[in-house]
């Protein structure tokens, strides 16, 4: 469950789509005899992992099956921990295939599916709680990322870093210099091999999720050991693939030039990931954002939401469609409009992450539907346009991440643990003119939820938190104070306490810690002039 109201009244509509997107885009397969539930790709009726991984963020509040298409990818693993990227039970649309077997792929050429498994499998965990359901799965989340660690397709041992093919970012085919007369997604002996940040951010993530799962179970050992794994892969991989100002696109291992392209100003769509799942430092953060609002202000779509920008020539990866501006070749994606807004929410760019939010919610509310992509003029995707089967209106990739950055980002509410046990609650209400806010999130499956209420009362010069969460729950506050005003005094169910100042880049907020111990709460802040 998803409630959400404010002063303004204009994001409870952005919800609502969202959340009749996601509906929309659930599937129900039988595989094995089991029921499973996923979160479906915007263009192919199939279960991809990466794709429900990413919009189960969202999906967990809405339906309560989380963890059955973990278990279905978990008992496909192979042996040495490898993981497959999706399973269909139906024929594509326009496919010559008359079968409905149930069939699994592993595309060669992409090294981001491991610690996906991972994500999904955390997701889960702190949806249901379930300790004894993470118990019986942790072994294969571990064998999966260690796979990514180990075979010599995934990982290049020379730099201590996650090594792929030469695709476009995080997706699934590669360029190999017209040796292919289509889209080519195998390994070859001519395979052209480099590092790639985004596969390097999510293993990063992984391996800190790995650790907070294995620290749920009381196995400290194994938590440190995946501790250290992603600090020596997070220092290695801001020394060789941060350029100054954003994330080399690709940090070529094979040599090889693609004529026409300028690939060392080539921004792509991972970079605002590697904000979210924590490799980019602050200082890497700020760098990226500035690099954002900066082609904002030169470019000509409608937004900086990029798949790569500047594109790749027309036609080089084999398909004539992927021209550039279309698909993930310079197409506008919301997808990563929204990881752009959660990242500038946490680093110091509020009202930047406001605006993003907000053109999002324009484009949708006049057209009624969300596309995986755009033309840079603001036109959709279509089937005829695109090298995918479909091209659904229901995206719930990229709305569910522009609902993520909305639920995490403006309002605040960032789950520590599971079941809301530990929170951290940031609203950033004021960056948005909002004086008033409710705000309540229900996990589906076990019901577990947190909620508040916000007042911004500026006439008595103060803020006001009503909270309401599990009966017992620790609170992190990490409140933005309006600009030109300072913070007077704190109370805590009417007691008095201590907090700190937090300067992030022109923002200040307040930071505080405290306890909800019967459930509800009430934080009154006083504040002062500079």
């Amino acid at each position: 469950m998803i409630l959400l109201t404010t002063s303004s009244g204009k994001w409870t509509p952005l919800c609502e789509r969202v959340c009749a997107f996601l509906d929309a885009d659930l599937l129900e397969l039988n595989l094995d005899g089991q029921t499973v539930h996923g979160y479906r790709s915007p263009d192919s009726p199939s279960l991809w992992l990466r794709d429900h991984s990413d919009m189960l963020r969202i999906g967990r509040y809405l339906h309560a099956d989380v963890k059955s298409a973990v278990d279905a990818f978990v008992a496909q693993q192979a042996r040495n921990g490898r993981v497959f990227d999706f399973v269909m039970t139906t024929p594509l649309s326009g496919s010559t295939e008359r079968e409905n077997w149930e069939k699994w792929v592993r595309v060669p050429v992409e090294a981001d599916v491991e610690y996906r498994l991972v994500k999904a499998a955390y997701l889960a965990w702190q949806a249901t709680g379930d300790a004894d359901w993470l118990r019986a799965t942790l072994p294969a989340l571990d064998r999966a990322l260690s796979y990514t660690l180990t075979h010599p397709w995934r990982w290049d041992a020379e730099h201590g870093l996650v090594k792929r093919a030469y695709t476009i970012d995080t997706w699934d085919f590669d360029y190999t210099a017209g040796r292919a007369d289509w889209l080519n997604f195998q390994i070859t002996d001519q395979t052209y091999w480099g590092l790639f940040h985004g596969d390097n951010s999510g293993v990063y993530e992984a391996a800190q999720l790995l650790a907070r799962m294995y620290r749920e179970l009381g196995e400290q050992p194994e938590a440190e050991r995946w501790v250290e794994i992603g600090d020596g892969l997070r220092q290695r991989a801001n020394v060789l693939l941060f350029n100054g100002r954003f994330y080399t696109h690709f940090y070529k291992l094979t040599p090889v030039t693609i004529p026409g392209c300028n690939e060392a100003e080539q921004l792509s769509l991972s970079n605002p990931m590697a904000i979210n799942r924590g490799l980019a430092t602050h200082e890497i953060a700020v760098a990226i954002l500035q690099e954002y609002q900066k082609r904002a202000r030169t470019t000509e779509a409608f937004a900086e939401w990029f798949g790569i920008d500047p594109p790749f020539p027309d036609g080089v990866f084999g398909d004539p469609k992927l021209k550039g501006g279309a698909y993930i070749n310079g197409g506008i994606f919301p997808l990563v409009g929204g990881e752009l807004a959660r990242a500038a929410f946490e680093h110091g760019f509020e009202t930047y992450g406001v605006q993003t939010l907000e053109t999002y919610r324009r484009l949708i509310a006049d057209s009624g539907a969300s596309y995986l992509w755009y033309f840079p003029d603001g036109t959709p995707c279509s089937v005829e346009t695109s090298t995918s089967p479909e091209a659904s209106p229901t995206d719930g990739w990229g709305s569910s991440a522009m609902l993520y950055a909305l639920l995490e980002g403006l309002a605040g509410v960032q789950d520590r643990s599971h079941s809301f046990r530990r929170v951290r609650l940031a609203p950033r209400w004021v960056a948005a003119g909002e004086e008033y806010a409710r705000v309540q999130i229900s996990y589906a499956d076990s019901g577990a939820t947190f909620g508040y209420e916000f007042r911004h009362l500026k006439n008595q010069h103060r803020i006001e938190l009503l909270l309401e969460g599990a009966s017992e729950a620790e609170v992190e506050l990490h409140l933005l104070v309006p600009p030109g005003r300072e913070i007077a005094q704190v109370a805590w169910d009417g007691k008095e306490i201590t907090f700190q100042r937090n300067n992030v880049e022109n923002s200040l907020y307040l930071n505080a810690t405290n306890w909800l111990k019967s459930g509800k709460a009430r934080i009154e802040v006083r504040l002062a002039s500079e």
